[in-house]
Order: C-alpha cells, then sequence, then structure tokens
C-alpha cells in the first residue's frame, strides 16, 4: 500500500483491544448505514434520515479518533518504531476528522 507521497506505506499496528474498539464501533456503522438505506426505501420522514445519518456519521469519526488515539499511543511507547506516523502525520489524520 502507497501513502499520499507514493512511498510505501506500513500497515498500522494495534493492539488486540483497540482494534476491537474499531470494528466494534465499524460494525455499528455499518448497520446504522443499513438502517438508512432502508429508511430511504421505505419513503421515512426526512428528520429519521437525517438522524440516521448523523448516528453513521459519529460511529465513523469515533472510529477514526480511535485509530489515531492507538496510533498516539504507540509513538509514545515506541517512538522509535519503523512505521510510526511522526506529529506532523498525525495532526493531518486528526484534522482530516476534525
Amino acid at each position: 500500500m502507497r501513502d499520499e507521497t507514493g512511498t510505501e506505506a506500513t500497515p498500522a499496528q494495534h493492539d488486540a483491544e483497540a482494534k476491537r474498539k474499531v470494528v466494534n464501533r465499524l460494525r455499528r456503522a455499518h448497520g446504522q448505514l443499513a438502517a438508512v438505506i432502508a429508511a430511504v426505501e421505505q419513503d421515512e420522514h426526512c428528520r429519521d434520515i437525517v438522524q440516521q445519518l448523523s448516528a453513521v456519521s459519529k460511529a465513523l469519526d469515533r472510529a477514526g479518533f480511535l485509530v489515531i488515539s492507538s496510533a498516539l499511543k504507540e509513538c509514545l511507547n515506541h517512538p522509535d518504531a519503523e512505521g510510526n506516523p511522526d506529529q506532523d502525520e498525525l495532526e493531518k489524520l486528526f484534522l482530516t476528522l476534525a
């Protein structure tokens, strides 16, 4: 996998608990998105659809922040590890979600 600069990106290493939490949040978002699709197909009120879309968005944001948080912890615990993002990269990742 290559990053935005075209260099080879090293896959992120997450501890098992952080990985479990991220997957759970993504599964929740997946279920919420399925509910949004069903609501649109069933011509439900726009208020209900927007509320479900908001829930999906928040679930995805929380998953993203958890990924960044895990990367930050990894950087603090192993500052010289190969493939760890530097401070600027973490800041850019954080700002893409903010």
